[in-house]
């Protein structure tokens, strides 16, 4: 127990036995792979949700068909593996096998065989056959005994394993096994053990469980915020392409609008400024775009570990917004730092930060609003749709492509709900309302150029709209990290359901040929116990 504790190679000693065990540390550090990259193979992938379940807090773990893929050597040792779980850890298993390898059948302690949707045998793996010899069946010397057990209770398959020779054969029926499961020892005794009630008060108090998470909701953010910050060094590539992507697009915007050409406080050049202003928006903007389809790749992982109750959405979501943070300075620092002079905007040094200021809060606000809407989606193409038609929307009307008094008066409330609208806002009014633009207009003296330009396009021409502006950007921030975490938790992953519902019609035509043929249905050979404690004795 000592051992578990220290600090091993990846995690735990307890996580490299795992790895170990199940001969993951072979790829230990390979991505699992996707429909892009190709990853681990198919039987690692399936060791992986195994090894997923074995390394956290859960106390019963219920396996269906975990050797499907795996050869009969793997199968062995994952089962050992499990065997030495159960005996150390008080853990209960429940598995079903596919034509368990008889070294594999004998590390069981429990046995339960299902036919025809009833119990056959409920109880030690060493009485097992004891039972069927006591009905008239023997399992021959060199016959493994999970396959024999697959067989007795098949109409085609149990004459050979007869063995009163001085009676002749009859068929035994699937009820008939069990009415005698139940005069057998074994099945009296569990008859026995049921008929006496449950006395409460000798729970232990630490048996029951309280709590919805095996840990504090600190040590929830503080393991998944490591594991974000793992991620992004994983995917370190991306947001060095998105520096890159956001460095270059920057060098176009100061020699497309390059200073030399736009001379402050003239109509016709502020023109230009609001092209330079609303192209520097539109790229911090779809910036953000790329956590749209980074955040799709990772929900299926994060439903599957959800509805298993490793961690809330609040958990997943919370480390995503908090080291999104650095990215959007940045992003946000490389085109204010390469961009501000070289256009040439307002000179002074509250100017500049304010501007920076703004854009930061505009990132922020769109990797947001991309990450609700892939939270909505949930997958690639409907993502992708919404994320399109939100943005068409987002830009008609945010004030620059249509401006704001041209807006019908019906349709105004998607002016004031876009975000588009207060990011164009904030950084026309840091840039018209400087004192460079504060020259006063020829035909109307008590105005100035900038006002001009703001109230052309229908923008707020007082000084504190744009902290008003800045905000509302870090409140639509606020509002669709929650709305992200809302999707998160109450929404399912898309996909058509795994049940299959069979017509009356065919249920009464299936149950015919299995009465008309014999064909017996073996559901699993599991091995489980009567007590919690342990199920290896």
């Amino acid at each position: 127990m000592k051992a578990t504790a220290m600090a091993g190679q990846e995690t735990s000693l307890g996580t490299d036995y795992v790895l170990k065990i199940l001969g993951m540390d072979i790829c230990s550090d390979i991505m699992v792979g996707d429909d892009m990259r190709r990853g681990i193979s198919g039987g690692q992938k399936k060791r992986v949700t195994t090894g997923e379940m074995l390394v956290g807090p859960a106390k019963a773990l219920f396996m269906d068909e975990i050797s499907t893929g795996l050869d009969s050597s793997t199968t062995f040792q994952i089962v050992k593996f499990m065997k030495q779980m159960v005996h150390i850890m008080d853990v209960t298993m429940i598995i079903s096998l596919l034509q368990p390898a008889p070294e594999t059948y004998d590390l069981f302690d429990d046995i339960i065989l299902l036919s025809e949707g009833k119990i056959v045998y409920q109880g030690p793996r060493e009485n097992v056959l004891e039972f069927f010899e006591s009905v008239g069946f023997k399992c021959p010397e060199r016959k493994g005994v999970a396959d024999f057990l697959q067989e007795v209770t098949s109409k085609k398959d149990q004459q050979q394993y007869w063995c009163r020779k001085d009676e002749p054969y009859r068929h035994i029926s699937v009820p008939e096994f069990v009415e005698h499961f139940n005069s057998f020892h074994i099945g009296q005794k569990i008859d026995d053990e049921l008929r006496v009630p449950y006395d409460n008060s000798k729970t232990h108090p630490a048996a029951l469980v309280k709590e919805r998470y095996g840990i504090s909701n600190w040590e929830l953010f503080k393991a998944c915020f490591a594991r974000e910050w793992l991620l992004m060094k994983r995917n370190s590539f991306v947001y060095i392409f998105k520096t890159t992507q956001i460095t270059i697009m920057s060098v176009i915007a100061f020699t497309v609008f390059f200073r030399t050409k736009m001379k402050a406080g003239q109509i016709d050049n502020g023109v230009k400024f609001y092209g330079a202003l609303f192209f520097s928006l539109i790229n911090v903007m779809f910036n953000g775009m790329a956590e749209l389809a980074l955040t799709i790749f990772r929900l299926p992982v994060f439903f599957k570990q959800r509805d298993f109750m490793f961690y809330p959405a609040w958990a997943f979501a919370l480390p995503i917004w908090v080291l999104r943070i650095p990215l959007s300075l940045l992003e946000s620092g490389i085109w204010i730092i390469l961009t501000y002079y070289t256009i040439g905007f307002a000179p002074g040094a509250s100017r500049f930060f304010r501007q920076f200021l703004a854009f930061f809060g505009i990132h922020q606000m769109a990797l947001s609003l991309f990450r609700f809407i892939a939270a909505v989606g949930r997958t690639q193409v409907v993502a992708n749709t919404l994320g399109t038609f939100t943005l068409l929307v987002v830009f008609v009307l945010g004030g620059f492509v249509v401006a704001k008094d041209d807006i019908k008066s019906w349709m105004i409330w998607g002016y004031y709900i876009s975000p588009m609208s207060y990011g164009q806002n904030a950084i026309v009014i840091n840039e018209f309302l400087d004192k460079r633009w504060s020259i006063p207009m020829p035909f109307n003296q008590s105005i100035s150029v900038g006002k001009v330009l703001l109230q052309s396009r229908g923008m707020y021409t007082e000084e504190f709209w744009y902290w008003i502006c800045v905000a509302a950007l870090l409140g639509f921030s606020l509002l669709f990290n929650l709305l992200f975490i809302v999707a998160l938790t109450y929404l399912n992953p898309l996909g058509d359901s795994k049940s299959v519902i069979l017509d009356e019609g065919d249920e009464n035509k299936n149950k015919k040929q299995s009465s008309s043929d014999g064909q017996h249905n073996l559901k699993s050979i599991e091995m489980s116990s009567p007590s919690a404690a342990s199920i290896f004795e």
